[in-house]
């Protein structure tokens, strides 16, 4: 999260000619945020009249948290103004819950993470205003029962960091588990065990956004009932593996 005073002197550098590796360097500003706000067409909302510090600081951990408030994130407001951010998190995965709150804390450096325990999982939470702009998927209602798309600015850093997507999506709504199935050889009847990742959310929006990454990643997928998307194959699997992993 940048002010507006820092985007405006980071883009002064770059009208002066200078590369964005350079300005990066010097204003420690990731080149990612610079050339999105050389793009950015959008007026930064606000809100009672100061501008909102609306670009996420890490966008790859970005990424990663909004795979995670898709599947199991949702924000209340504040009898007061502003957000709660809340990711359910079980109790049985500490570190999908280490990982998510490292993850908001690396998104919006300014705000502070603390965990609230529930009977079987935690909610990791954070308040702040910027949240709805950061999350504009926010809406009444549950999120299978209303169109969820992502903004073009959204879908941009999504493009930029699409495993980290993948990952928080399936630490959120999926699992990896092994299956197994016994074969006769040579008379002998022997145990063969693979695995598999699983990703099931009710929303059809949600399921497009992981099938359209996927695609985009060269893993094949299969919708096996109504809710769920498999990941079987032996190639996939594996590059599920080197980039997912299991929740622990």
């Amino acid at each position: 999260m940048y002010e507006l005073s820092v985007r405006q002197h980071a883009l002064a550098l770059v009208a002066q000619g200078r590369s964005l590796n350079s300005v990066s360097k010097e204003t420690g500003i990731s080149r990612y945020a610079i050339r999105s706000w050389q793009t950015r067409i959008e007026p930064l909302p606000r809100i009672l009249g100061a501008p909102i510090r609306d670009t996420p600081a890490d966008p790859a951990a970005y990424s990663y948290l909004l795979g995670l408030y898709l599947g199991d994130g949702c924000l209340s407001e504040h009898a007061h103004g502003g957000h709660y951010l809340r990711i359910a998190c079980a109790d049985a995965w500490p570190g999908l819950i280490e990982e998510c709150r490292t993850a908001i804390m690396d998104v919006h450096p300014q705000t502070k993470v603390y965990i609230l325990q529930r009977q079987g999982c935690v909610n990791v939470t954070s308040y702040s205003r910027s949240w709805p702009y950061l999350f504009p998927q926010h809406g009444t209602g549950k999120k299978h029962e209303r169109r969820i798309a992502l903004e073009p600015w959204q879908q941009r850093i999504v493009d930029d960091f699409p495993w980290e997507f993948v990952r928080g999506l399936i630490h959120s709504d999926g699992c990896r588990i092994t299956n197994w199935t016994t074969r006769h050889i040579s008379g002998e009847r022997k145990r063969y065990e693979y695995p598999r990742y699983f990703f099931t959310n009710k929303s059809t929006d949600i399921r497009n956004m992981l099938t359209g990454t996927l695609d985009a990643l060269g893993v094949a997928w299969k919708q096996a009932n109504a809710w769920n998307i498999s990941v079987a194959r032996r190639a996939s699997v594996a590059l599920m593996d080197a980039h997912v992993g299991p929740k622990y």
